[in-house]
């Protein structure tokens, strides 16, 4: 099989905390309407996850990021849109990291697809709202508490 079209990916996230808040992008489109996901995506062939995550860091976010621990890996299957309909298996890893003092949410250079703004919010609003992956949720409110890498199993999508 050829190296680009593995049937596993890896994908690197980046949980970024300011005080009570989290540093999201909101995405929309006509299919799934408004959602929000934790900046990140696919390590490509060749790329560390580190060179992976501040690439897709300044590609959707417009900066670099200080990555300073690895606190979730996890297996998910991500629906995908295709026709007939099919998953992709990817293995998430999720690591705390800080953005410059001075930093505004702003789209970067290459946004995601769908990707409408980057937005700061609360910790205690994400229950209520659509984030991708959902069963994240519990988790990243205490993700600087844990201490080394967090294996957390197969998360729903």
């Amino acid at each position: 099989m050829e190296p680009g079209n593995s049937p596993i990916r890896n994908a690197v996230r980046a949980l970024i905390r300011r005080d009570n808040n989290i540093l999201l992008l909101r995405k929309e489109d006509y299919q799934q309407g408004e959602r929000f996901a934790l900046p990140g995506g696919g390590q490509d062939i060749g790329e560390s996850l580190e060179q992976a995550l501040n690439r897709e860091c300044l590609e959707e976010i417009g900066t670099r990021v200080g990555i300073l621990d690895l606190v979730f890996v996890a297996d998910t299957f991500k629906p995908r849109a295709t026709e007939p309909q099919s998953t992709r298996h990817l293995v998430e890893f999720l690591f705390t990291c800080t953005v410059p003092g001075d930093y505004v949410p702003q789209n970067g250079h290459h946004p995601d697809k769908h990707q409408v703004e980057v937005v700061w919010a609360g910790l205690d609003e994400l229950a209520d709202m659509p984030l991708n992956p959902r069963s994240l949720i519990p988790h990243l409110a205490h993700a600087s508490q844990h201490t080394g890498a967090v294996y957390l199993g197969t998360i729903d999508w």
